[in-house]
């Protein structure tokens, strides 16, 4: 229908009819013009109004930004009731989205940024490995990733809270000293003590890397109560959570706004993503909400009596 479409102004409807039948494609000119004269059909009609709703949460920055896949714009979709009162099938979603050509992006390639001081006195595996909580604040993991820009490398340093997935703290530089990791744990410190948070007894895991095996860092991490914790050099399994935060940092803004002409465009971009991570992103792990809607669901349901007592270094 749609070869007769494009050539029946040259050569017409019955012409061309005919000699695809004789090419083994049988059509009468009765037939194109039923099809194109009858309604459509209720599936089609339906697919028209989810396209539209599956098209506007791709592309809303405050939702998918381009980077969803159909399952969670499905899960979106779930969330907001679905489409005209109705729920949508995932399947349909799949479809519609593979005939737009919308895809969501992929993780690639990862690198290694660790450099480990083998003169450094170093913590103890507190996490072995188990990257669960049952509450907020019971276990962080922090790692650090390097972005190239056109004036140079730039260097950005994330502490993630495991329970919630939520980005608690950050720090965008031109250089990776112990100052870069540093700054982002006391934004995640002035973050929990902003909302009223108690953080003391919470674990905090990273690599074997110099910068927070460093005196320095150690030492804040004491004043703050917290129970420092490493994994085993060169290996991204003791502390694949913080390695998978780094993935989608460097899939879902990184390389899908790039490139980056230098470190203060990286940090608004960096900026802008954090607060959707937190606030909008759908997370598989999280029952398909975000971050803070799942921290938010859980000090609803737990009262102040409720929590562990501060001080306490168990992650349960």
């Amino acid at each position: 229908m749609g070869f007769i479409d494009d050539h029946r102004d040259r050569f017409g409807v019955e012409p061309i009819c005919r000699v695809l039948t004789e090419h083994g494609v049988p059509i009468a000119p009765s037939g194109y013009y039923a099809y194109r004269s009858r309604p459509l059909s209720s599936r089609a009609v339906r697919d028209e109004v989810v396209a539209v709703e599956i098209e506007r949460v791709y592309h809303d920055p405050k939702l998918g930004r381009g980077l969803y896949g159909a399952r969670k714009v499905w899960h979106q979709l779930c969330r907001e009731g679905g489409v005209a009162g109705h729920p949508v099938p995932r399947c349909q979603v799949e479809r519609l989205m593979r005939a737009a050509g919308l895809r969501g992006v992929r993780r690639g390639r990862q690198y290694v940024t660790t450099k480990a001081d083998k003169t450094a006195t170093r913590p103890p595996d507190l996490v072995k490995r188990d990257f669960t909580a049952t509450r907020p604040n019971a276990l962080w993991v922090v790692d650090f990733t390097y972005v190239p820009t056109w004036s140079g490398t730039v260097f950005t340093a994330f502490v993630s809270n495991v329970f919630s997935r939520r980005v608690v703290g950050w720090r965008t530089a031109p250089a990776m000293p112990t100052q870069l990791p540093l700054d982002a744990l006391e934004m995640a410190l002035w973050t929990r003590a902003r909302a009223g948070h108690d953080t003391a007894g919470v674990v905090h895991h990273s690599d074997a890397g110099c910068q927070y095996t460093a005196i320095r860092y150690a030492n804040r991490l004491l004043d703050a109560g917290a129970l420092a914790s490493i994994g085993s050099v060169g290996d991204s399994y003791d502390n694949a959570l913080a390695e998978s935060v780094i993935g989608l940092y460097k899939t879902e803004c990184v390389r899908h706004e790039g490139p980056w002409r230098g470190v203060d465009d990286l940090e608004l971009a960096t900026l802008n993503w954090v607060h959707w991570f937190n606030n909008h992103r759908l997370h598989s792990s999280l029952s398909h909400i975000p971050p803070i809607e799942y921290e938010t669901e859980y000090y609803r349901h737990n009262q102040p009596a409720q929590q562990p007592l501060a001080g306490q270094p168990s992650l349960h």
